[in-house]
């Protein structure tokens, strides 16, 4: 896949985060009127009204929920993978390797972290300059040689640069907003049959699972495009296709990361179940976080 370019991912990368910040609204919202919609029937008109009486409380609801949650997002991935910070007199090997990278580039370093796994697999994260960090597996530092372990750095800083990590954050907190209401409404109707049923709780369950259907797909296929345009901008970085392609060649006979929150999983380098052949193959990548890695491999090794 071309890259295309630093300056245009980053500005459309900025558009792509309003665009987020006003589609997720736009669905809770859209899934609100087409709760009242059917509940109402064909009087349209009350439906209408009730939606303007309710519509600014729910969306007060969601921006206080996501003001909240995008500020300890930091926190919960660091307790999520137990990962801890890496020292330079630790490993003054990763060190040099990433200061290279960001002096090559003119960004600032962000932080390091490391996890005692020996799993091979790394992810960048953070809101801003004094929050962003790398975070590599031990594993990872150990079984890579100099040149595959830039590669994999220098695809983390471009996530970075790209400001992906906070569409990251941003795609998380709103779908797990949308899972939260979705379970929410699914007890409140199994309670409610329970006692002889509710059929408004049962439309409500319908539509905001619709809704979360949707905002997953949409989640995992912002999250597949990322991988690529990363891949293309460690390239960019290192000169050096082929070192990333051996850095996920290894990666993916022995990646899988025991985290205890599974949407951080989409951060990772590597995170694509083996499809197979099956005809079914296209329908399971739609629900993949990650392109599949013998693909971007192939990319790599047949010149972006």
């Amino acid at each position: 896949m071309e890259y295309i370019g630093l300056h245009n991912q980053i500005a459309r990368n900025k558009w792509m985060s309003i665009l987020l910040l006003i589609a997720f609204p736009g669905l809770v919202l859209l899934g609100i009127f087409a709760f009242l919609v059917l509940s109402f029937g064909n009087d349209i008109d009350q439906a209408n009204l009730v939606f303007i009486d309710i519509a600014p409380y729910a969306l007060a609801a969601v921006g206080i929920w996501f003001f909240i949650a995008y500020f300890i997002q930091e926190r919960i991935i660091k307790m999520s993978t137990n990962s801890r910070p890496l020292e330079r007199d630790e490993n003054l090997r990763v060190y040099n390797l990433t200061e290279n990278l960001c002096i090559s580039v003119g960004m600032k370093m962000p932080n390091l972290f490391v996890i005692d796994c020996p799993s091979l697999n790394a992810f960048a994260s953070g809101i801003d300059e004094k929050s962003y960090s790398v975070t590599l597996t031990t594993g990872l530092i150990a079984e890579l040689d100099n040149s595959e372990l830039e590669g994999v750095i220098a695809h983390e800083l471009t996530h970075i640069r790209n400001k992906d990590v906070q569409l990251l954050i941003i795609s998380i907190i709103f779908v797990g907003i949308f899972a939260f209401v979705t379970e929410f409404l699914y007890n409140s109707l199994f309670n409610k049959r329970s006692r002889g049923g509710h059929i408004f709780f049962l439309i409500a369950t319908v539509v905001s699972a619709v809704v979360y259907f949707f905002s997953i797909l949409f989640k995992f296929a912002l999250s597949r495009k990322r991988e690529y345009l990363a891949d293309a901008g460690a390239v960019e970085l290192t000169k050096n296709a082929l070192a990333l392609a051996s850095a996920l060649r290894k990666i993916s006979e022995n990646s899988n990361l025991d985290v205890k929150n599974e949407d951080l999983k989409q951060a990772f380098i590597e995170n694509s179940p083996e499809n197979g052949n099956s005809f079914l193959s296209f329908f399971r990548e739609l629900f993949n976080t990650h392109p599949p890695i013998k693909k971007r491999i192939e990319i790599l090794e047949n010149g972006l």
